[in-house]
């Protein structure tokens, strides 16, 4: 061998030889692992909960601690599923299990199998914890609390079948108001019980009313009294999540009046025994019925009272109200006058259209007499027209003999010829002014005779009136009249007929004529009769 600077070295010295064995690393671990489990095969470990860890495997590892040391832990998932607490951060617990070593490790740990906590003060200080993080999720809120329903017709029932509380509930809702019970057994106290509750909760919450088993209107979740740890189910966070969640109100009614558990809190009514969650359920039958009786007897009177009440105050005001016979009189009286006066009003209007009409007959001039009139003035315009033109002719004859032959005859016999002209075309136009002021007239004359018709009775009368007529040619104009006069004279539109009022009697000879309204002033009458083929313009 050569040593550093390439030199022989000497071989070493052997090593004194040693009568202690030889182990390997597995085999020596694993002894250490044998060791240990035979000396703490089974071992109570009390200590605080450190870095809980719950792996998607189901396995749960943490650490047991105290102010002195730590030992890891432990806790397969068949045995996690039996725990009746979950393993929280802080929590001090008492752990039973074996002693074992992790070869790979090289430590040792605590296979945990069950587990509780290690005493009451533990136990509020925990539930204290879950307490506060609860609240602020909002679970204890007042807002969520629900009204419970005044009379529910199904009420479900949340506890152990076997025990002294379902038999306290239903004795007491038959004897207030008997009512559906449903029951939903579960186990109150282990393992078990906190998730067949909170199950129990969710399947009466998932019930639809559809099916065989109706939808409760209230849940009562309860429980006898016992100790701290007897009511731990009730303290488990998943109870109290179902207890929020429910959509059915619920009362909780767990241990006795002194105990408080989180579902309290959670719930929408507490109540301090079963049997006041019973009480609180339904109202008492017999104090409905009491109530009911009362609040007719009272609804009877107040309506009898008011009915009096109405009765008198109806008295007074008739009493201050007119007799309804003078009424009645007072109205007919009135219709009687209106009646009168309204006949009068018809007669005097009647009267003033007659005069109206006569005034307007004074001022026509008959179409014959007119047209007399304009043919002598045409023939007086013919005449002076004739003469004019003589004149203008013999003028013209003068001038021309005084101008000694000066003017053409050619010329003079064409202002002749257009002078004849002139005179042959006057004659037709005249003609046409005349026949076109004819028609002027005879349009306004159709009118004016339209307007006559209108306004004179016979107007009325071709509407399907009748005019009655006594003796004297007077009109009748109410039935008492009708009656003195005994006989009448009825004009329709097309002619008269005599009537006598009352049974028998002839019928009275024709009226005579009215007679003719007086010329108006200021024109004298016309001497000449009007001709037979002109119409009466009454």
């Amino acid at each position: 061998m050569t040593n550093a600077h390439g030199l022989f070295a000497a071989p070493p010295a052997p090593k004194p030889a040693s009568n202690l064995r030889e182990y390997g690393v597995g085999e020596l671990a694993g002894a250490l692992k044998r060791t240990v489990e035979d000396a703490f095969g089974l071992v109570r470990v009390r200590g605080e909960i450190s870095q809980p860890k719950l792996h998607s495997s189901g396995h749960c590892y943490f650490r047991l601690k105290d102010d002195t040391a730590v030992i890891e832990a432990v806790c397969w998932r068949g045995s996690v599923a039996k725990l009746p607490m979950r393993p929280e951060e802080g929590m001090e617990v008492v752990a039973t299990g074996r002693l074992t070593t992790y070869m790979g490790r090289s430590q040792y740990q605590l296979i945990v199998e069950t587990m509780e906590l290690a005493g009451e003060g533990a136990i509020l200080k925990m539930l204290e914890e879950r307490k506060r993080r609860l609240m602020a999720e909002g679970l204890f809120a007042p807002e969520r609390k629900r009204p419970l329903p005044f009379l529910p017709r199904v009420i479900g029932v949340v506890t152990s079948p076997t025990g002294a509380v379902i038999r306290d509930i239903l004795h007491r809702i038959a004897d207030r108001f008997p009512r559906h019970v449903l029951l939903w057994p579960v186990a109150v106290q282990g393992e078990a019980a906190a998730a067949q509750v909170a199950a129990a909760i969710r399947g009466f919450n998932a019930l639809d009313g559809s099916g065989p088993v109706p939808r409760p209107d209230v849940l009562i979740v309860a429980r006898g009294g016992g100790s701290l740890e007897d009511l731990m189910a009730f303290n488990e966070e998943v109870v109290v999540r179902a207890a929020a969640e429910s959509r059915i109100p619920l009362i909780s009614a767990v241990g006795h009046e002194t105990d408080t558990t989180l579902i309290d809190f959670a719930s929408d009514r507490r109540a301090p025994t079963p049997t006041a969650a019973a009480e609180m359920a339904v109202p008492v039958r017999a104090e409905l019925l009491g109530g009911v009786i009362d609040q007719q007897r009272r609804m009877m009177a107040c309506m009898h009272r008011r009915m009096e009440e109405r009765r008198t105050h109806l008295a007074g005001l008739a009493r201050g109200l007119p007799d309804p016979q003078s009424l009645f009189e007072a109205a007919m009286q009135r219709l009687d006058d209106r009646a009168e006066r309204l006949g009068l009003a018809v007669q005097a209007g009647i009267e003033r259209r007659r005069s109206t009409v006569a005034q307007l007959a004074g001022r026509l001039r008959h179409p014959r007499e007119m047209l007399t009139e304009r043919k002598g003035r045409l023939a007086l315009l013919g005449s002076q027209l004739d003469g004019a033109l003589r004149a203008g002719l013999a003028k013209r004859e003068g001038a021309l003999h005084s101008c000694g032959g000066r003017l053409h005859p050619g010329a003079l016999r064409r202002q002749g010829e257009e002078g004849a002209e002139k005179l042959a075309d006057l004659a037709p136009r005249l003609d046409r002014a005349y026949a076109r002021s004819l028609d002027r007239r005879a349009e306004r004359l159709a009118s004016l005779k339209t307007l006559l018709h209108s306004l004179s009775y016979e107007g009325v009368l071709s509407r399907g009136f009748v005019l009655a007529r006594g003796a004297d040619g007077q009109p009748i104009l109410d039935a008492a009249a009708a009656r003195r006069a005994g006989r009448l004279n009825l004009a329709f539109r097309d002619g008269e007929v005599a009537v006598t009022v009352g049974e028998g009697g002839e019928p009275p000879a024709a009226p005579p004529a009215p007679a003719a309204p007086p010329a108006p002033k200021g024109r004298k009458p016309r001497a000449k009769a009007a001709p037979a083929d002109q119409e009466s313009l009454f």
